[in-house]
């Protein structure tokens, strides 16, 4: 995931407890004041087709959601978009960045079907009163960092769905998420049908474009951070790529802080991005002159050679975002860009798609 997220607070557990009982009689309240339940829309508008009690198993334990969730509650940062295609429209999302309406980016605003969902805020913890005054009968955060004594807290109270057992922090595969909110809202075969679309699509596109196959790619974030640029080992966050049939550059993993981590590349050794095709997620007025004056990138063979790509920041989020929505948006507007790199005619500016 991209280093943005590190600038994510959690919630302090005397927080949390201060919080408890405020959640607990405010959403009775609001519970009794009959708030407007979730309005359907999205791709997948039929309903539940899971027999309801289900059972989402996760990190944590086990959840049992009782009866089709009705308000729907995203604790984490990038939920909502496949709750939408599903056909479930969140009371309320999380703010990650880019201050977007209702949290939602322009691949899934459609979805939306004229909701306003409220946006909540991870910036200073969990917003425990404001989620109690939303009356959720199901709170979602495959991809919110809970610690266990948060979701312990919020569990008690409301059926909280978390990642799948074994993830670590911000980091569950959008295939484990899709389907772990799919089974929340009773969707199960709806999402194993975003998932198998999503990969037929990748393979597709890899099947037309034979002259991505076996070239090394970079990833890397378009800013550098405190003297540092981080950039993504095979692995994470890189199925953009190795999906369309590229390979990633070895060996960026040993610079990383820690296992899971980007790695940290120094404006000395800029040299570690050199690769057949490079992307950077740049960002913003004046992004690629102030990510190309770090270090020796000017001089990168892939910077000189048109074989760079430089997103808009539409196209970060989607990377960033990495959701089934997300991945056919960058399937449409980079697969393009990524043809122009491999034969050397890339531009080295942002190219923002038209559509």
């Amino acid at each position: 995931m991209s280093v943005i997220m590190s600038r994510r607070s959690v919630v302090s557990l005397a927080a949390l407890s201060a919080a408890s009982s405020a959640l607990a009689a405010c959403g009775r309240e609001d519970a009794e004041a009959g708030a407007e339940p979730t309005a359907p829309g999205g791709s997948s508008s039929a309903g539940p087709t899971d027999a309801f009690p289900v059972t989402v198993a996760h990190q944590f334990g086990e959840t049992v959601v009782p009866a089709a969730p009705q308000r729907v509650v995203v604790v984490g940062l990038t939920e909502q978009d496949v709750l939408l295609e599903l056909g479930v429209v969140p009371v309320a999302t999380t703010e990650w960045y880019g201050e977007r309406p209702h949290a939602v980016w322009p691949w899934a605003t459609d979805l939306l079907g004229g909701a306003a969902p409220e946006v909540l805020s991870q910036a200073d913890g969990l917003q425990l009163e404001r989620i109690a005054a939303l009356a959720p009968d199901l709170i979602v955060g495959t991809n919110a960092g809970l610690t266990r004594e948060q979701y312990e807290t919020l569990s008690a109270l409301v059926p909280t769905v978390t990642s799948v057992p074994g993830a670590e922090r911000y980091s569950s595969s959008w295939v484990d998420q899709t389907r772990q909110i799919a089974r929340a809202v009773g969707r199960s075969a709806a999402g194993e049908a975003l998932i198998s679309g999503v990969q037929d699509a990748y393979a597709r596109a890899a099947a037309e474009h034979p002259e991505f196959a076996g070239k090394q790619a970079t990833f890397s974030q378009g800013s550098p951070y405190s003297g540092v640029l981080y950039v993504y080992p095979d692995g994470f966050s890189t199925d953009f790529l190795t999906d369309l049939g590229f390979r990633m550059t070895p060996g960026l993993e040993s610079w990383a802080a820690e296992p899971g981590q980007q790695a940290q590349i120094s404006a000395e050794r800029t040299d570690l991005l050199g690769a057949d095709v490079v992307v950077f997620a740049t960002e913003g007025d004046g992004a690629v002159d102030r990510l190309l004056d770090f270090g020796t990138l000017r001089s990168l063979p892939a910077v000189e050679q048109g074989r760079a790509v430089y997103t808009d920041s539409v196209l970060s989020g989607a990377i960033y975002f990495n959701t089934p929505l997300s991945r056919r948006y960058l399937l449409e507007h980079l697969t393009p860009q990524l043809v122009e790199a491999v034969a050397g005619r890339a531009p080295q500016d942002m190219v923002t798609p038209t559509s």
